[in-house]
């Protein structure tokens, strides 16, 4: 077949699903099983597991007519983790049992996921992770502690890297689980930021059983399987789909034409070379997102995560500058443990404090850095004199 016949018939097949089923008389999670069901979800992904085998770049045809119906969506903002890091990751290594379980609810949201991975030694340095998985026959106990973990208050289930052999060297030594975050091991403790909220928690795992069947990839192989994690990350934060002056430059641009007194000649100046950026950024996240048609994201998706935290900030820096006195209030610093990060629904203030975080979430920085430079422009790997030493044998 042809693309365009693809086309036409996903969209046969999207207005079977609501004439079928309705969006003004169906309830919304039946709705969204529904279209699961008929391989409406992803339709990239195999049939049977909410997809059609049909090209990635045939979504945006189903979302288009789904949209126009006013079609529930699954609301991905608040599952972010489980579409753009989790699903991923158990479609290229998880078993059919793994594939069926997991993956339908996660789609829907009626389960959601958080990830386990960095800890208080072991940020950057993700391979020097500490926690524990011992074999215990059919499962495995784990006891360690996570940290800068998004929505483990309200995660069903976590992925989770841990260290299964310590005589290995640190890459080596680890595997790859989903952990149950309602096993009375797992204690969930808030983080309150510099926002005045606690989005993010420290997990600690005293004892905690994940059974065998719960493993992805092969004993020792976590850290293969983790990199297909992470590059699915750095894409899902640094290459999202947005309209043009979506983001963030679209409050500082709606405050440039509604408050002309505020306009100086170098804020002018500063807010066209930001919003150039900004829209070079989105372009070449559209591409990156045409290049995934391909296979799997690779490393170009670290440039792009590295674009979206730079931008942030100095977009939310130049907002707060044009704001000039009103910029410096905070609307509300109530403690609380919001279900999403909303940045364009908030006020400067909160915009220009939580952008501080992302140049560090999702890899630093830094880390992004030798990323793109060892990884996509070919350029000499910095000496690392612990990669070849066991686990237990380096210096803490």
């Amino acid at each position: 077949m042809s693309e365009q016949c693809d086309a036409d018939e996903l969209r046969a097949r999207t207005q079977e699903l609501l004439a079928a089923h309705p969006p003004a008389t169906t309830d919304a999670i039946d709705f969204l099983k529904a279209r699961f069901d008929a391989g409406l979800a992803w339709v990239h992904y195999p049939v049977g597991l909410g997809g059609l085998g049909a090209p990635r770049s045939l979504q945006s045809v189903v979302d288009a007519e789904l949209e126009a119906a006013g079609a529930p969506d699954n609301d991905p903002r608040r599952i972010g983790i489980g579409l753009g890091m989790a699903a991923p990751t158990i479609l290229k290594y998880g078993t059919d049992e793994q594939k069926q379980r997991f993956l339908r609810p996660l789609w829907v949201g009626e389960e959601v996921w958080c990830q386990l991975f960095s800890e208080p030694g072991a940020g950057s340095d993700l391979a020097a992770l500490g926690t524990r998985a011992v074999c215990e026959g059919e499962d495995w106990i784990v006891n360690g502690q996570k940290v800068w973990t998004s929505s483990a208050h309200l995660a069903r289930w976590a992925i989770l890297i841990a260290r299964t052999d310590p005589d290995l060297p640190k890459h080596q030594g680890i595997s790859y689980f989903v952990c149950d975050m309602t096993d009375p091991g797992v204690e969930v403790r808030p983080l309150r930021q510099i926002t005045g909220e606690a989005e993010f928690n420290e997990v600690f795992l005293t004892d905690v059983r994940i059974p065998d069947a719960h493993r992805l990839g092969g004993i020792g192989e976590g850290w293969k399987v983790a990199q297909t994690t992470l590059m699915n990350e750095r894409v899902s934060i640094g290459g999202m789909r947005l309209p043009r002056e979506g983001g963030m430059i679209g409050p500082v641009a709606k405050t440039w034409r509604e408050r002309p007194e505020l306009r100086t000649h170098d804020l002018h100046q500063r807010l066209l070379t930001l919003w150039v950026e900004a829209e070079v950024a989105r372009l070449t996240g559209e591409r990156l997102r045409q290049q995934l048609v391909a296979g799997q994201p690779g490393p170009e998706g670290s440039g792009m995560k590295l674009a979206f935290a730079r931008l942030n900030q100095e977009i939310s820096g130049l907002e707060v500058e044009l704001l000039g006195n009103a910029g410096l209030l905070y609307s509300d610093w109530t403690m609380r443990r919001p279900e999403l990060v909303d940045f364009t629904g908030r006020d400067a203030g909160y915009r220009y404090l939580r952008s501080k975080g992302n140049s560090i979430e999702g890899g630093t920085s830094e880390v992004l850095l030798n990323i793109v430079a060892e990884r996509v422009l070919g350029l000499p790997a910095e000496p690392r004199n612990d990669k070849d030493i066991a686990w237990k044998d380096l210096a803490r």
